[in-house]
């Protein structure tokens, strides 16, 4: 059995060596088609149909799916599908991107009078640039894999990666060419485990009247009463709209303690000064950093003024589930 698993490991990095070999291929391969396709996409008024078919409409519907989470309005089309009437999804102001490794599938070639009729640019990913999808593409990107991973070289398998990988090379091209940053990721990816990684500290934050805040010149127990009512723990001290510092429930347990307490005494002798701060654009889960670094449960949110626009508080960071 031991001399079988020699075998199988063997026989598994020949596999990845063939995919390897085809990704090197493919890279080499870039040139001006590659340019013009990312210029196309861009340029779309419309959106970008992604077809395939069998093993290459899967492939065809990763890279759609990659293209709509990277701010490119794309979707996928079965080809089959399309000749059954999806082909009404597609107009002249669409790009359809195409894949088929022999570029003569017959659900897809068949495809290419009605979208030639419409007007809309086709982009065909092919191995066979001379194939009948390579020459009527507008725009042909050629995958140059003759070997696949298969001891039989029949089952898509180094093709397909490749093929995946020029998707991905484009729809990240394209993405930092749209200048697309963490915060529209974020944008479009509201749920599970990505979203909440990349919330911002505006989406979690207590603003408007939730904002604990009294005046420079107000008394501890008016602060006592801006810290009750909102109920957060803590209440800032501002001054011209600026935020100069904080007085804490647990400021106020250790007045408590002392056995000396004065209501009627300006908060702001009592208060922290430059109370750790965030600002409304940053990532909550930097918030969550800032805390455990500054071992508080309470960030005031500033604009580049030290205006105080909102509060965010630990529990809302666990709630959320960035915490």
């Amino acid at each position: 059995m031991i001399q079988n698993r020699e075998v199988w490991l063997d026989k598994a990095r020949e596999v990845l060596d063939i995919e390897i070999a085809a990704l090197s291929l493919q890279r080499d391969s870039l040139g001006e088609a590659f340019a013009e396709a990312v210029g196309s996409i861009l340029a779309l008024e419309g959106r970008l149909v992604v077809v395939g078919m069998g093993k290459s409409g899967i492939i065809a519907r990763k890279i759609a799916a990659t293209f709509a989470s990277t701010g490119t309005p794309a979707f996928f089309v079965h080809a089959a599908e399309a000749q059954h009437g999806d082909l009404g999804m597609i107009t002249s102001h669409d790009a359809v991107l195409a894949l088929s490794h022999s570029g003569e599938t017959d659900e897809v070639c068949g495809l290419l009078p009605t979208i030639k009729r419409l007007g809309a640019t086709l982009i065909g990913i092919t191995g066979k640039p001379d194939s009948t999808l390579g020459q009527h593409a507008d725009i042909t990107l050629a995958v140059p894999v003759t070997k696949e991973a298969c001891p039989m070289n029949l089952a898509p398998t180094a093709s397909t990666t490749a093929a995946l990988a020029l998707g991905d090379a484009l729809a990240v091209v394209v993405l930092k060419q749209r200048g697309f940053k963490e915060e529209d990721f974020a944008r479009v990816h509201p749920a599970g485990s990505l979203g909440r990684k990349l919330m911002r500290i505006v989406d979690v934050m207590h603003a408007g009247d939730e904002l604990p805040l009294v005046n420079i010149s107000a008394s501890l127990r008016e602060a006592i009463v801006s810290m009750s009512s909102h109920r957060l723990g803590i209440t800032g001290i501002q001054e011209d709209g600026r935020l100069m510092g904080c007085l804490s429930d647990g400021d106020l347990r250790r007045l408590l303690e002392s056995g000396t307490i004065d209501l009627d005494v300006k908060a702001n002798t009592l208060m922290h000064h430059n109370p750790v701060t965030i600002e409304a654009d940053h990532l909550a889960s930097e918030a969550v950093r800032m805390m455990e670094e500054y071992k508080v449960t309470v960030l005031f949110v500033v604009d580049h003024g030290d205006v105080p626009v909102g509060i965010v508080h630990m529990h809302d960071l666990l709630k959320a589930g960035v915490a």
